[in-house]
């Protein structure tokens, strides 16, 4: 796996006891998941920001970043030895 990069990402927040541990928007309620699943059924940011007022415009810009970090990572399988 590579190394995150530092951007904006450090709004994505991985906490057991907020949404089962999978990463949110600055501990919120909101996983990164909702925030890309908004953008790629159609809304704009400016909708998801009408409908999720606490987020920020660099929230979504973070969500995308993760999003396409972990997008990157590679699963080598390993050998049997």
């Amino acid at each position: 796996m590579t190394a995150m990069p530092a951007a904006n990402l450090a709004r994505i927040t991985h906490d057991p006891g907020v949404m089962g541990g999978r990463p949110c928007i600055r501990g919120l309620r909101v996983t990164v998941g909702t925030v890309v699943g908004l953008l790629a059924s159609g809304h704009s940011a400016d909708e998801i920001l009408k409908a999720y007022p606490y987020l920020e415009a660099d929230d979504i810009r973070a969500a995308l970043s993760y999003a396409a970090w972990r997008a990157e990572e590679a699963e080598i399988p390993l050998k049997a030895s």
